[in-house]
């Protein structure tokens, strides 16, 4: 038995996801449209958001792989799902939103384009707040005290020191 939240909203911050993290860097690249809404930093930045955008795609892979057929881009409970605390679940919860805030600010540093550069982390801090709730309820629901153990010992998008 599987169960599975999915909201308009949610769809609907998805696909903004989606153009804010692919069509509009590639607009940006490939056309003059947004050379209007430039801005420049220092060269630093490029190496910095450089570094971002491959720890972002690191902890992605390892969050992907180490969660395996537990992994939905939606929230959904699969049939024999199980609480991953292993890997780089056991250092933070939520290692997927942590690549997506590592892409969305290595994006501002990248680009440096207001439109193309930001959208990412415009659509990405509603959407954050609001999917991170639900998901920490959902599982909650589903596995209980083993979960809220887990919340104790374990930060959300950063380790607990």
């Amino acid at each position: 038995m599987s169960e599975r939240r999915v909201t308009g909203q949610e769809k609907w911050f998805l696909f903004l996801l989606w153009i804010g993290m692919f069509i509009l860097p590639i607009i940006y690249a490939a056309t003059d449209w947004l050379d209007f809404a430039r801005y420049q930093l220092p060269a630093w930045a490029g190496w910095t958001g450089g570094a971002l955008i491959a720890g972002a795609v690191i902890v992605f892979w390892r969050a992907h792989a180490d969660l395996g057929l537990n992994w939905s881009p939606t929230l959904e409970i699969r049939e024999k799902h199980e609480l991953i605390t292993r890997g780089i679940y056991g250092v933070i919860r939520h290692p997927m939103y942590a690549s997506q805030w590592l892409w969305s600010a290595a994006q501002a540093l990248l680009l440096q384009n207001w439109i193309a550069g930001l959208a990412s982390l415009a659509v990405f801090i509603p959407f954050y707040f609001l999917r991170v709730k639900a998901e920490e309820q959902l599982m909650l629901e589903q596995f209980g005290d083993q979960y809220r153990s887990y919340m104790e010992k374990v930060g959300a998008v950063f380790p607990k020191l």
